[in-house]
């Protein structure tokens, strides 16, 4: 199916050289792709990126495995549309129900940023679908005591933040290069594809809608938490950033203790260990699909 108008535009088919499809779904239409055949890995971003980041994962993994990654509602060359609540729980329900209409078995599901919760929401409703879990910088537990969650809900919450967001396309434009500790691993060439997705006021609002959700679905999150023995049984790979300016170290501590059997795989970079160390990342997901 062609691209909206607009992204015919600005879409570098030589990063991302990928058959578009989309399916619907109550929320609106969402994009998707599916690369390859085998056992299928589906990728889960975060905010404010899409399935763009995964796109060398795709490249490489796909030669031996089915690789399916959506954009959220609201991001990538999805809709967008301003109905949408943009909450994480909305997001996590339309991913079941996109696994659903695809009936996707056994799925090695990967998620980062705030598709950990989304993805990991999903994965706690449907643990017979998942086969094992590959997680990047992210959590799962309320998020209303910490102080640096309240300082940025603070600002998402007033008039500058909904400027800064709406406005001057915050997120994408420097939040996103904040992420990446050595900034020549990204590219003014790499980054505008993330920036391009927002090109108006209107198509930002998921932006802010989700920055609002790091603090307002905090009670979700820990419903989340406490299900996560759901999903016990499964194998679990974390590849973590450990430079990262948004999600700490002691995150990742947190994950240690609740998931001792994970297997962890630490890297020098900030929080897109898929810009900064994808070579790397894909190996170890590689050999982690083959055990």
């Amino acid at each position: 199916m062609n691209l909206p108008l607009n992204a015919q535009k600005w879409l570098d088919v030589t990063l991302y050289p990928f058959d578009n499809q989309y399916i619907q779904l109550d929320a609106g239409r969402m994009h998707y792709i599916d690369e390859g055949k085998g056992d299928v890995i589906l990728f889960v971003h975060g905010t404010p990126t899409w399935s763009f980041l995964y796109r060398d994962f795709i490249s490489s993994l796909s030669k031996k495995y089915r690789c399916i990654a959506i954009d959220h509602i609201g991001f990538g060359l999805s809709e967008k549309p301003n109905d949408f609540d943009g909450k994480p729980q909305s997001h996590s329900k339309n991913l079941t129900a996109f696994i659903e209409k695809l009936n996707l078995k056994e799925i090695t599901l990967v998620v980062h940023d705030f598709g950990g919760p989304i993805g990991l929401g999903t994965a706690i409703e449907n643990s017979d679908s998942i086969k094992r879990i590959v997680m990047f910088n992210t959590w799962l537990w309320g998020t209303k005591n910490n102080p640096g969650a309240q300082k940025i809900d603070s600002v998402l919450n007033s008039s500058v933040g909904k400027f800064l967001y709406l406005r001057m396309n915050f997120s994408p434009k420097f939040l996103l290069k904040k992420g990446v500790h050595d900034k020549k691993n990204l590219s003014k060439k790499v980054h505008k594809q993330y920036i391009y997705p927002f090109p108006n006021k209107s198509s930002r609002q998921s932006l802010l809608k989700i920055g609002k959700s790091l603090i307002g679905s905090s009670d979700w999150y820990q419903n989340q938490w406490t299900r996560l023995d759901n999903l016990d049984s499964k194998p679990w790979l974390i590849l973590w950033g450990t430079k990262d300016e948004f999600i700490s170290l002691e995150d990742l501590q947190k994950w240690k203790k609740r998931l001792p059997k994970s297997v962890v795989v630490e890297y020098d970079c900030g929080h897109f260990v898929q810009e900064e160390h994808s070579n790397e990342a894909i190996g170890e997901i590689d050999n982690f699909m083959s055990k």
